[in-house]
């Protein structure tokens, strides 16, 4: 989606600037999602350099008097063309955010460091670091608590007026980058910011998909830690092709997820709030969709990639149970039935034969023997 593009804060520095009037023309219709606000902060980062951002915004076709309306958004389109003239301008691809540039080359730089890594672990924990020896105003730290990976920020000095633009795009980066070197979508279960919600606070639904809180005790994205122990799906070569497209790529919107068959699976398997442990929840593929934050038809079709169907999941995970039960309890054949997501017991005594051969007396009389 377009829209997923809508921040800098990208890995570039391999080829020159195509001239302005080679330049592809912006796309029709083009949703307007990011806020006028991180075009103040290219501004001021500009003035702050005493130079002119007059070329910057007439790239991306950004009329000046839109700088003084708050409710003003701009597309991803424009978002990219700001963002790549103003990090050569200045040669300074963070843009002004700390108290040294960061030269034109030094995200890729960061990129070459990781791409050797054997997962995304690894990668992400150098990223971690050698970012920290580049720009000391912040250091990134990856963690993981349970089932939950957190990628968090730490502020080494008062940011200033540039703070939000700068939280938001590293973060942004580094969930990008992290998608792009396992080439899958990486959910995030939520985002969290050290700052009061901005005006365009909306613009976060766009920015992170999930729950997002302000006025946190700290920045940081969450995502299933499963995902770390993904092996990179990059080499040397797709680097390369892919910094010379840097903005629209690291954070582009991946349709395939390598872990959402798990994700499934799990989410079949947990009861929800209020229910027996043992129960396992009547999800449709439109409530599974709305946990998993995309459409049901994407649902579908990104299962069927995978090579599985919602309904095979949902047997895998009813037989398991109903194994289980049968293995380690003598629940009466019909709780059994319950447990394991059926409305009767004559239907579940006919699926679990279509599973074993067997039907759930037979099954358990002949475990009992073994």
């Amino acid at each position: 989606m377009v829209a997923n593009r809508a921040t800098a804060g990208t890995l570039c520095g391999v080829t020159p600037p195509t001239p302005p009037a080679n330049r592809l023309p912006p796309p029709a219709a083009a949703p307007a999602a990011t806020p006028i606000a991180f075009v103040r902060a290219i501004v001021l980062a500009y003035e702050r350099r005493g130079l002119s951002p007059e070329r910057a915004l007439t790239q991306a076709q950004i009329a000046p008097q839109l700088l003084h309306d708050d409710r003003a958004h701009i597309t991803a389109w424009q978002m990219e063309q700001i963002s790549d003239a103003a990090m050569q301008e200045l040669d300074d691809e963070a843009l002004g955010w700390f108290s040294r540039r960061l030269p034109w080359g030094s995200y890729g730089m960061l990129a070459r460091a990781s791409i050797s890594s054997p997962t995304l672990q690894v990668a992400l924990a150098r990223w971690c670091r050698h970012h920290g020896l580049l720009a000391d105003d912040i250091a990134l730290h990856l963690t993981t608590v349970s089932d939950t990976a957190t990628l968090a920020i730490t502020e080494a000095r008062d940011l200033g007026a540039l703070r939000e633009f700068c939280l938001v795009s590293v973060l942004r980066n580094a969930h990008g980058l992290a998608c792009w070197l396992v080439d899958s979508r990486i959910p995030l279960i939520a985002a969290e910011f050290a700052f009061d919600a901005p005006p365009h606070a909306d613009a976060y639904a766009v920015l992170f998909r999930g729950p997002v809180t302000f006025h946190a005790p700290r920045t940081a994205i969450h995502f299933d830690a499963r995902y770390l122990h993904l092996p990179l799906r990059r080499d040397e070569q797709a680097l390369r092709q892919m910094l010379q497209h840097a903005l629209p790529l690291t954070v582009l919107h991946y349709r395939r997820d390598r872990l959402l068959v798990q994700r499934v699976r799990q989410l079949l398997a947990a009861p929800l709030p209020g229910q027996p442990a043992h129960a396992l929840p009547q999800h449709s593929a439109e409530s599974l969709a709305t946990l998993l934050h995309v459409s049901p038809r994407t649902l579908h079709r990104q299962l069927k990639e995978e090579g599985a169907t919602l309904q095979g999941l949902k047997d895998e995970v009813r037989r398991t149970r109903a194994v289980e039960l049968l293995h380690r309890t003598q629940r009466p054949i019909k709780q059994v039935a319950e447990a394991a997501g059926f409305e009767n017991e004559k239907s579940f005594i006919r699926a679990f034969r279509g599973w074993t051969g067997q039907s759930p007396a037979e099954f358990r009389r002949q475990a009992g023997q073994a």
